[in-house]
């Protein structure tokens, strides 16, 4: 059997079994209420994280291998730079990142970009963590950053396309289009700045990725943990329910592990 599951820790970060390997993609395991909001948010007067982790916090520090998409602590926090052993492998975005990672006292970092890990193949996908008005603004470019979205694939296994903190851009639906993944992971909680709108992508997206890949299970997470992510799941389920997608869209609550496992 190809093994495939994928565990909702909370936020973005998910425990995802595949080809042998326990990733650990975007970890924040702080307690709640570390860190404060962002400003210029909806909701700003509350601190993140806005729920606890649904494991101990043990069971999520001897992954295979870390991915960070991105360094924004709600990927890559204090305490999983705390928590989480030196010596594990960790796959960074770009250079910039892996320096920062690095500096932290991790000793196995790389970037990855088409990178083989074992028989899995990781790839770097495009994205755009907010609207082109936020990033022509200098310090909301500056805040905003980079963003990566992964795609994994395996021969005999489901390819599994990780989104990232992205907006809908062209470049997103092509590669959607062109690699035709059997899985989509949204961060679908449509997180916003007062000034500029959405910095994720929302329950409209859903439904823009359901149009294009008519057969892919999708499953929405990057909800209900942040002060700035105003999709509730209970909202995205009715609009799920209202546009005919119950059985392809998948919304699992913290904790919850999606099993996609093929024989």
């Amino acid at each position: 059997m190809k093994t495939t599951t994928l565990q909702l820790i909370r936020n973005a970060t998910v425990l995802f079994n595949y080809g042998g390997f326990r990733f650990l993609i975007d970890p924040m395991l702080a307690t709640p209420g570390a860190y404060p909001a962002l400003p210029g948010t909806p909701h700003a007067h509350l601190r993140n994280p806005l729920t606890s982790l649904p494991v101990p916090v043990t069971a999520l520090t001897d992954p295979d291998a870390i991915v960070v998409t991105h360094l924004h602590p709600d990927h890559w926090d204090k305490a999983a730079m705390e928590l989480l052993p030196k010596d594990k492998p960790v796959y960074a975005q770009n250079d910039n990142d892996a320096d920062n990672i690095r500096a932290a006292g991790f000793t196995a970092v790389q970037v990855f970009g088409d990178t083989a890990i074992g028989a899995v193949r990781l790839r770097k996908m495009p994205g755009q963590h907010g609207s082109d008005e936020a990033y022509a603004d200098p310090q909301m470019a500056a805040v905003l950053g980079a963003a990566a979205g992964l795609y994994f694939s395996l021969p005999g296994a489901p390819s599994v396309y990780f989104v990232g903190d992205t907006i809908w851009i062209d470049a997103v639906a092509e590669n959607l289009q062109q690699l035709q993944p059997d899985i989509v992971v949204l961060n679908a909680g449509e997180a916003r700045l007062d000034a500029f709108g959405p910095i994720i992508m929302g329950q409209e997206d859903v439904l823009r990725v359901h149009r294009l890949l008519p057969r892919a299970r999708i499953v929405a997470i990057h909800m209900e943990a942040l002060n700035h992510c105003v999709l509730s799941r209970e909202s995205l389920r009715a609009y799920v329910t209202a546009h005919g997608m119950d059985a392809h869209v998948f919304i699992p609550a913290d904790g919850e592990i999606l099993d996609f496992s093929v024989e």
